[in-house]
């Protein structure tokens, strides 16, 4: 019988933690207890490179171990173990691998059956700038904020289009037999609103603002870009833009805009499906455009890639060489514009639709100017995301600074709602956490709803406690937390259009955004929560994050179940022990948590908040 452990969460089985710079060295170490005689063999590899099999060596006690050089470039490397048992003239292979949630390895009957471990190896650590790495974020849907005009008049009502009689009146798409819109829903909101709620937001906590697309389109969402140059005339004027860029920076406020440049609208001036820019100009009316050769047709004018076959977001052809001069270049360019004018970074919407050299190129123009951040559109894990049957190097240098993190929206909802056990939680955010660099995920854009998700309060099935719990969760995790607007209101709301209901700023729930503030201010007075390390623990019904910064920590307890929990043995840590969680350990000893609540501790002390 061979007895083997291996954890490369354990810094005696793996060392240094998690993902590591170009030319490091890991040491691995694995344990194998056996009454026959064995080799253990390091099975490891480059992403889709020759498989190296390396002999390791008996060390201290029944370890094996090796120190590999990392010395193949950025990206990532796969191992495993294989142990040769000799049993008289036999010899048994065995396969010893990652197991499904992570952290401690398994057996496998055979070597094609057995799931890798992952090394994360990046070339640069991805720095942000400290106004990123201490906000807290709010994400605007413009038209459905505030309206800043007198008597809220609504700028340029757009043709083909309707407004609502009310601002409760609830989201709605006109669409024909085909599920096209035919017409679209406007409520009104506008830049001069944004900059009338500047006081608002500030009283709530925040520090920074990412808007959904402004730019002119057709739609109330502006994913469909009809000119990338031109503020949408419904929102305002470029002076009303740079009214509020300029009021943001005076008080102390950042702004991110969201860059969608994997597609545009058909009725945009570079498609131009139904002439509304001029007879002879655009892709669709004459082949001869400058734009012409940024779509790729196949059957001109009507057939052509959109994407996801949606025809009225034609797909841009990203590898040309004038669309990139367009959105990137140094001079004259959306990006040069736009930042020049000051708006602090980006978002890139569908990420996976851009590839790695345009992500380079964008990011490359934002370092001209200082201070500036890029963040992207992605939904899973980034460190190992494929797409187009390509793998992505969003995180190993010089591209993404950091990636949305739904995972982590994903977690909280399980957890709260009951739906997976604290362990798997937990193992399922380590395992994010080992993959990443540890910078970018420091950079992770965090959020518990957005224009793309259901409500988080209508998720929580209105359960107020646990939105508090959803809350104290967001701005308790490593990265920068963002609250999708109205949610600190109580806005309910299901799947697109419904999560996209106007501001109730007349009857918002004033206890949701007391819970809401008090969490925001709770984060940014603990420096831990900002700029501390990570760790993770938790037993049957509790979950816990412990974070520590220069001598001090911060933890909260959460107990998501509908009944009290007294804490009578130490919660089990997903990594090694630490000083810092034995002392948290021995101070939760007999502490009681009510149903749907939490505990909050600073240096071991409980902590009303």
């Amino acid at each position: 019988m061979t007895f083997v452990r291996f954890n490369p969460w354990q810094s005696n089985h793996k060392k240094p933690f998690g993902a590591l710079l170009v030319n490091s060295l890991v040491h691995l170490s694995i344990e194998v207890v056996s009454e026959f005689n064995k080799e253990v063999y390091l099975v490891i590899h480059k992403d889709f490179q020759e498989t190296q099999k390396i002999k390791m060596e008996n060390g201290e006690g029944h370890f094996y171990t090796y120190e590999y050089f990392l010395n193949q470039g950025k990206g990532l490397y796969f191992y495993h173990f294989e142990i040769q048992s000799f049993i008289g003239d036999q010899i048994i292979n065995e396969f010893f691998g990652a197991s499904e949630d992570g952290g401690a390895g398994v057996f496998y009957s055979s070597e094609t059956l057995t799931w890798d471990f992952q090394i994360t190896c990046y070339e640069k650590e991805e720095t942000a700038p400290d106004w990123y790495r201490e906000s807290v974020f709010y994400q605007i849907f413009p038209d459905r904020f505030y309206n800043g005009n007198p008597n809220e008049v609504v700028n340029h009502p757009k043709k083909n289009s309707f407004l609502y009689g009310t601002k409760s009146d609830l989201p709605l798409y006109i669409k024909d037999n085909q599920g096209e819109i035919l017409r679209w829903d406007f409520f009104g909101g506008n830049l001069k609103g944004i900059q009338a709620k500047i006081p608002y937001l500030k009283k709530l906590g925040i520090t920074a603002l990412y808007l959904n697309p402004i730019f002119e389109a057709a739609s109330n969402h502006r994913y469909d870009t009809g000119d990338f140059l031109k503020i949408d005339s419904v929102l305002g004027t470029e002076a009303d833009f740079q009214a509020l860029i300029d009021e943001l920076h005076k008080n102390d406020m950042r702004l991110v805009l969201d860059g969608v440049f994997s597609h545009v609208g058909q009725r945009s001036r570079y498609f131009n499906v139904d002439g509304s820019y001029g007879e002879q100009e655009g892709a669709y009316q004459n082949i001869h455009s400058p734009y012409y050769s940024w779509f790729k047709f196949t059957d001109y004018p009507d057939k052509y890639d959109s994407w996801w076959g949606i025809k009225d977001l034609p797909t841009i052809d990203k590898a040309n060489e004038s669309y990139r001069a367009f959105i990137y270049g140094e001079k004259d360019s959306v990006i040069s514009k736009w930042t020049q004018m000051g708006v602090d970074g980006w978002r890139l919407d569908v990420a996976d639709e851009l590839p790695d050299d345009f992500i380079q190129g964008i990011r490359k123009t934002l370092d001209y100017s200082k201070e500036k951040v890029l963040i992207g559109e992605v939904w899973e894990d980034a460190s190992n995301k494929i797409s187009y049957r390509i793998r992505r190097n969003y995180i190993f240098g010089d591209h993404l600074h950091g990636v949305m993190n739904y995972p982590l929206r994903n977690a909280i909802i399980s957890l709260l709602n009951n739906e997976l056990p604290p362990e798997k939680i937990a193992k399922s955010l380590m395992k994010l956490y080992e993959n990443y660099p540890k910078e970018v995920f420091m950079n992770s854009f965090n959020n518990i709803g957005t224009h793309d998700t259901e409500r988080i309060l209508t998720v929580l099935n209105q359960q107020t406690k646990k939105l508090n719990l959803a809350f104290g969760f967001l701005m308790s995790f490593l990265g920068s937390p963002c609250i999708y607007y109205g949610d600190e209101s109580g806005v309910l709301g299901g799947k697109d259009p419904d999560n996209r209901r106007f501001h109730p700023w007349e009857n918002g729930q004033q206890e949701i955004y007391d819970l809401c503030q008090k969490w925001i201010h709770t984060r940014k007075n603990h420096l831990p929560l900002i700029y501390g390390d990570l760790s993770l623990f938790y037993n049957d019904s509790l979950f816990g994050i412990l974070r520590s910064y220069q001598g001090e920590y911060v933890a909260l307890v959460i107990n998501p179940n509908s009944n009290a929990f007294l804490i009578e043995e130490p919660l089990t840590f997903i990594a090694e022990e630490t000083k810092i969680s034995e002392d948290l350990n021995q101070r939760l000893l007999n502490q009681r948590i009510l149903d749907n609540d939490f505990l909050f501790l600073v240096n071991g002390k409980s902590v009303n908040i």
